[in-house]
This record gives structure tokens, sequence and C-alpha cells, in this order.
């Protein structure tokens, strides 16, 4: 008798989906970042998330357009693989792979981190065991228990964000007038450099990624092909919209704010806003945040390596496997737990830059896929096929990549170093390159239906 392999499980709409990015993204994380971003930028946060917004734009439509040509888990690592090459595919893989492996850590470091703080007495060790083993079990037991969990945190966050923005926009009508609500200055200002706003840019990239992961879900979304690219411009406008809207506020009711501490420079600025209250209820929502931004880093993560582990590039008995109760991958969930429990001993400086590098490096190649796919191979050269297949992409490479040479020379030998790493294996794996990196054939990975 015949016995079916588990597969995943289609359950996922558009706005579990979106949730489940935003939820990664963690709108947040602009309260995290906040100091470190405000320096980057000299203080234009405004200019430098428009700047950012514009960048990742082009980058999600060539993802809209690559998981419409290929509607399967993998991100990045699958489009290069089909439309340029699969070695080439696999480097990417890897580079994006130090993106997703890491975002487990930093969201375990930073619960630890805050809660330690709130209860001095219990360690940052111990708050990053048990929310480990946490989001474990949430990933394990299925894919909706989590668009569950990330729905209400998107929910909770957005609130206060709101909430926060009409505590500053009173600021500013009270200081002034309505009209003071209208100003430019947020995105010109008499001393502003070009070249700061694009290095702020180029970390406040950082703030974006989310929608990215969600095309590692594509198996377990119904109807992938229209739900994906329609979750990622709803996760990337939703994004932009907060993240533009309270550094615009922000910077016309203080314009003249400064910090002490450039890691809790937003939580300064709270207490400056709203006091004691707000202060306590941002500390909430952030712990919020983060416990359920680790739950969607571990989804994507896992399903990621579930794809490199079906085409045998990684070990397939491990990587490769299904539960066939819960339809998740478990062996990658346990994998991905024990890595975590680095983040015990790694600072979040460290963790933030391997992030940083990985989708950067993936996202140049998307763009660069799409011209493959559509433009070379498929022969797709109308007018509108050229805008759409070559210009939109070449321009959505060219900007990220600039933006990956901006980051920081130790960013980029940390990152070239991860590479190197990858090629060694990549050598070992094929037989110094005379062997295909994957064991399985293009036919025996099936493509969902429409």
């Amino acid at each position: 008798m015949r016995t079916e392999t588990p597969e995943l499980k289609k359950s996922l709409n558009t706005f579990g989906v979106v949730f489940l990015g935003l939820a990664w993204m963690t709108p947040m994380i602009f309260f995290t970042v906040y100091g470190v971003a405000f320096e980057a930028a000299g203080g234009m946060l405004a200019a430098a998330y428009v700047v950012a917004f514009l960048a990742i734009f082009f980058t999600a439509y060539s993802y809209s357009r690559m998981v419409k040509a290929y509607p399967i888990s993998g991100s990045a690592y699958t489009y290069t693989k089909k439309a340029v090459n699969p070695k080439m595919g696999f480097l990417v893989g890897w580079a994006l792979l130090l993106d997703y492996i890491v975002s487990p850590i930093i969201a375990c470091l930073t619960f630890g981190l805050f809660l330690n703080a709130q209860f001095p007495s219990i360690p940052v060790y111990v708050w990053i065991i048990i929310l480990n083993l946490i989001l474990a079990f949430v990933n394990i037991i299925g894919i909706k228990s989590v668009a569950r969990v990330s729905g209400f945190s998107v929910i909770f966050q957005i609130i206060f964000i709101v909430f926060f923005c009409v505590f500053v926009a009173k600021d500013i009508i009270v200081g002034g007038d309505g009209m003071a609500l209208f100003s430019m200055q947020p995105f010109f200002s008499s001393d502003f450099s070009i070249g700061t706003i694009f290095s702020g840019a180029a970390l406040i990239c950082f703030c974006f990624l989310g929608f990215d992961a969600v095309t590692t879900m594509a198996e377990e979304t119904v109807n992938p092909r229209k739900t994906i690219p329609r979750a990622i411009f709803m996760i990337v406008c939703i994004a932009a919209v907060l993240y533009i809207s309270i550094s615009y506020l922000t910077q016309i009711a203080y314009p003249n704010f400064t910090f002490v501490n450039v890691d809790t420079a937003s939580f300064e600025m709270i207490q400056m806003v709203g006091g004691n209250l707000l202060s306590a209820l941002f500390t909430t929502v952030l712990i919020v945040a983060t416990f359920t931004q680790g739950v969607s880093s571990v989804t994507s993560v896992t399903r990621f390596l579930y794809a490199l582990g079906r085409e045998s590039v990684l070990p397939n008995k491990v990587f490769g496997y299904i539960h066939p109760k819960f339809k998740t991958p478990v062996l990658n969930i346990v994998f991905v737990t024990i890595i975590s429990f680095f983040s015990i001993a790694i600072d979040l400086d460290t963790a933030v830059t391997f992030v940083s590098f990985g989708a950067l490096t993936a996202f140049t190649f998307v763009n660069i896929s799409v011209i493959a796919h559509y433009y070379v191979r498929n022969k797709q050269r109308s007018l509108k096929a050229t805008f759409l297949y070559l210009i939109f992409p070449l321009v959505g490479a060219c900007f990220i990549g600039w933006l990956l040479t901006l980051l920081e020379t130790q960013t980029l030998f940390i990152g070239i170093g991860w590479i190197v790493l990858g090629f060694v294996y990549l050598g070992i794996r094929t037989s110094l390159f005379k062997k295909p990196i994957s064991d399985v054939t293009e036919g025996k990975v099936a493509i969902p239906n429409r």
C-alpha cells in the first residue's frame, strides 16, 4: 500500500499572511532602533524612511513577480536558483539563511533584556529559555495558531502607534496651530546631507524586513499566486505609513530633541510625550511585539530550511521532514530552537549586523531574478514588459546594492566571511562543483496549482 508523504497544510488567507508579515517585521521596531537610526540619518528620519520605502517598494514588486512564477517555499533561494543558476541560488540562500536564522535570536535576546529590566532578579537567560520553548510549541502545533497570535500582536502594536501619534499631534497643535501639522521640514532642511540620509536608509531597511519572509509560506497559503503578492504590497505600505507618520510628527513636535543613551532614546521620548503611563504601556506592547516577532521568525526560517531539505541541499531526512499529524517541519523547529539558545551568549548589535547583510544581498538577487526569468528567459520584451521586467527590477537591484555598500565595514567583512563559508560547503557538497547542488530533479518538486 502506498503511503503519501506529509505536506504543508494550506490554511492562510490574505489577512493571515499580512499579519504574519507585520508580526515578523514588528512595527514597534521603529522605537527599538530609533536612537541608532536617528544618528545614522542625521536626525532626518522621515526622509530616510521615504528613501528606504522607495528601495523596498521596487524589491517588493520583484518578490510579487517571482512568487507568481514559483509559488513554493524558498524565497530568494528558490527564485535565484530557478531564474539564474542553481549554485548562485544556493549562495543567495546561504546569505538569506544568515538573516532568517539570526532573527529568532534577536527576538529572544530583546525579550530577555526587556523583561530583565522589569524584573532584575530574574536573569536574562531564564527569559530566553522560556521564550524559546514557547516559540517551539506554538510553531509545532500549526501555522494557523501562529497567524492568530500574530494578528493579536499586530493590532495591539498599531493601536499603540496611533495612540502615540495622537499624543504628539496634540503637542504640535497646543504649541502652535492646526497648520503646524503640515510642514516640509521633516523632508528638507537647510543643513541636511543626501549621503547621510541614504546611510540612514541603509540601516532603516532592516525595519521593513518581513514582507519577504511571507514568501516562505507560499505552500501554506490558499491561492498563493494571488494572495502572496497582494499581501506583500499591503505589508510594505502599512509599514511605510506607520514609520513615516511617527518620524514626521516627532520631527515637527520636537525638532531639538536630544537623548542621553542611543539604545534607550525611544524610551526617553515616550516618557517626554506621555509620562509614566505611556512608558508602562510602551514596555508592555514592546514585549508582546517581540514575542510575536519571534513566533513569525521561527515560522519563516523553518519553512526556508524545509525548502533546502526537500531538495537535499541540506540532509533531507532531517530538514525535509513534515510531521504527519501537525503538518509542520517539527525537526526544523527543534533545530532552530537549539540555535536560538545562542542568544544567551551573543550581543544585540552583532545579531542585527548579520541580519542586515543577509537581507540586502537576497533583495539584490531577487531583483536580478525577475530580469533573468521574465526578460531574458521568457523574452517578455514589449514596451510595457521592458518597464516591468527590466527597468523596475534593475532600479531595485541598483538601489538595494548601493545601500548594501553603505553598511559598516565590519558588517561587510562578517557577511563576506559567511558567504565564503557557504562557498566551501558548496564545493564539498558538489565534489568541487562537478555535481549538481541538489539530488532532487526539477520535476520532483511540485508547484501547487493555481
